[in-house]
């Protein structure tokens, strides 16, 4: 009896053990997580500023982010292979350093005819080798019943890094204007911050990540079998896989207009620089709010049920910002504004754990991340030309609110969309 006790507390304590490694990996992904992406999209909080500092268009800016979300769409899919077949302790730190050093390129204000280059260099390490990687590294990290947890997790963790970030970056930027710095005066030092950031937090991830991928189940390594064309054909007759990528492409773009919030509040309600960007950094801190109380709400009762709750929610947040008069109560603005943040929020941290109910065998879960990207975030290539289109068309506040319409229609075919998710995986349950 005492040696199956010490055996009984040999295995818990190899068990504490393995389960703190693996808490404090998933740590690490969410620092790399929180940094890489606020560089790519500084213009959440700083748009207008950074079309002053380059001296560029409205149009050239969205012709940048619409050059990398088609790196993005090319790169989602590869990139899936990739994370098959490569470490994610060699792809990921890859990415941090390439954005990185880019972002120091973007910090000493090149002509604007290098910016394609830049941003096409951010779309390579953001899409081909970050981001399957990330989701595949999550997706192992976590146990079967911890799915809705992580990924939840996930996103509220790395928006809680992206608040900080962000506060500290606008107390820069404050500080600098009051002191009657230029435009790329007081940008400089915010995208040095994030830039070497980057690259601190990609010495850490390949210093103690594992140098193989371990699922936390089997606790072995994946291992990849199945060729290309043949992953694909069995991708293909997966259904649900690809009604999840169409919850994602609609889910998506409630998260993608809330970067047309700073803009929104500046030339739709006339608010000055700061005050709009202080409302963009309070929503970002409802993100640990909504990604982590999403992903816990998801868990306890169904991930498809409160994922389906707050892309209505948005939708109607959405509604209720196109409804508002041109001189509105800023704490109204405020409110909505927050909630349209923190259900997109919840959004984001629940998609991917559908990915578990979707029975993809192990040895193509990185294609098939790649693949339903490929398809899921589509909006990165089109969506800010639908914006630019738009807001051209339509200037001023009734562009936003024609704009904010689209969003909204988008979240409420979404929510539909989960609702027959849920239908068809409990179908396949049943069947015997």
């Amino acid at each position: 009896m005492i040696d199956n006790i010490a055996i009984a507390a040999g295995t818990s304590a190899l068990q504490k053990k393995q389960d703190l490694k693996r808490y404090f990996q998933f740590a690490l992904l969410l620092l790399a997580a929180g940094t890489i992406y606020p560089m790519l999209y500084l213009r959440q909080n700083y748009e207008l500023t950074i079309l002053d500092a380059f001296r560029i268009s409205k149009d050239e800016l969205e012709n940048s982010y619409a050059l990398m979300g088609v790196i993005y769409l090319i790169a989602y899919g590869p990139s899936g292979w990739l994370a098959d077949k490569v470490s994610a302790r060699i792809l990921i730190p890859f990415s941090l350093v390439l954005v990185g050093v880019l972002g120091l390129w973007f910090a000493s204000f090149p002509d604007k005819q290098f910016l394609p280059l830049i941003f096409a260099g951010w779309g390579i390490g953001a899409g081909l080798t970050f981001w399957a990687a990330l989701i595949k590294s999550v997706k192992l990290l976590a146990k079967r019943d911890e799915q809705g947890r992580f990924f939840g997790i996930l996103d509220g963790g790395r928006g809680l890094i992206e608040a900080v970030l962000a506060t500290a970056a606008l107390s820069i930027f404050a500080y600098m204007m009051h002191n009657s710095a230029s435009s790329r005066q007081a940008m400089q030092p915010i995208v040095y911050m994030y830039a070497i950031s980057c690259l601190l937090i990609a010495a850490l991830i390949f210093v103690f990540l594992d140098k193989r991928d371990v699922d936390a189940d089997s606790g072995v390594a994946g291992q990849d079998k199945v060729g290309l064309l043949a992953g694909l054909r069995i991708l293909l007759g997966i259904p649900q896989l690809w009604l999840m990528a169409f919850i994602i492409l609609t889910g998506y773009q409630l998260f993608w207009v809330t970067y047309s919030f700073s803009s929104f509040l500046r030339q739709g309600h006339g608010m000055d620089a700061v005050a709009a960007g202080a409302i963009t950094v309070i929503k970002l801190w409802m993100r640990p709010i909504g990604g982590i109380g999403g992903g816990f709400l998801g868990n306890r009762f169904s991930n498809e049920s409160v994922l389906a709750g707050a892309m209505l929610l948005a939708a109607a947040g959405l509604v209720g910002l196109m409804i508002l008069p041109q001189y509105a109560n800023t704490y109204v603005l405020l409110a909505l504004v927050l909630l349209v943040g923190t259900m997109s929020y919840t959004v984001r941290g629940l998609y991917w754990a559908l990915l578990d109910k979707c029975q993809v065998p192990a040895s193509v879960i990185g294609l098939a991340i790649g693949v339903v990207s490929m398809v899921g975030y589509l909006p990165d290539v089109f969506l800010p030309e639908i914006n630019a289109a738009v807001l051209t068309r339509f200037p001023g506040l009734t562009g936003f609110k024609v704009y904010f319409g689209y969003i909204a229609l988008c979240g409420v075919l979404g929510a539909a969309g989960v609702f027959y998710f849920k239908k068809s995986t409990k179908k396949e349950r049943a069947q015997p």
